[in-house]
């Protein structure tokens, strides 16, 4: 098989999955060598980085997947059926941020760090997959932890964790509320800028820009 319509297998493989895919998992997929895919993959990076694309391929910690660029997030928004946009609320974002900067969290951690009730907001922030369930904590009780997922990587334009802004001021090790045990003190999470982005018909803010995976089911 040429390079060029492997690569074109590649790009259709990507598209229809839906989901980050491995090298290694795209390898088994097409029946080549990893080591090809990884070349192939970086040269359809390459490609989508042209300035008429509309579409981008991003490597994620879990593998590589297409999104579309941030510059066509509102025309991307516009196109979606109202339906899609649900917004996510203040509450939810200050729970995303309490998870994004301590996880894993459990409930109680996040409530404590809020001083309200956040079982809804919680429920609703898996439900639409931005956290999710990552364990049980080993304190008493063995409370359920959440963790942001890809989907919260993707929606806020970034590839890793380690890429979130930086807190304004960081507390003494022992009030920042970055424990092992999370659980032992509140945290506080600042604001920062943020964009539109649109995420498997979810309308959120985000400090990266717009991002609808390609594929997504609604």
């Amino acid at each position: 098989m040429e390079l060029k319509e492997l690569k074109a297998h590649l790009e259709a493989v990507l598209f229809a999955y839906a989901e980050p895919a491995t090298a290694a998992r795209l390898a088994d997929i097409l029946d080549v060598e990893e080591e090809l895919v990884e070349r192939l993959l970086l040269n359809l990076r390459d490609d989508c980085e042209e300035d008429e694309r509309g579409i981008q391929l991003i490597r994620l910690e879990s593998g590589w997947q297409f999104t579309t660029k941030p510059r066509s997030g509102e025309l991307v928004k516009t196109a979606l059926d109202h339906r899609r946009n649900t917004p996510l609320t203040p509450a939810a974002l200050e729970v995303l941020a309490i998870i994004a900067y301590n996880q894993p969290v459990s409930r109680s951690f996040i409530e404590q760090v809020r001083g309200v009730d956040s079982s809804s907001t919680v429920a609703s922030l898996a439900e639409k997959g931005l956290i999710a369930e990552a364990g049980r904590l080993d304190l008493p009780g063995r409370p359920i932890a959440f963790r942001t997922t890809d989907a919260f990587l993707r929606a806020f334009g970034i590839a890793a964790l380690s890429e979130l802004p930086a807190l304004h001021a960081e507390a003494p090790e022992d009030e920042s509320g970055l424990y092992q045990h999370p659980e032992e003190a509140p945290a506080e999470a600042e604001e920062g800028e943020v964009t539109h982005a649109v995420l498997g018909g979810v309308f959120i803010e985000g400090s990266g820009g717009a991002a609808v995976l390609a594929g997504m089911d609604e």
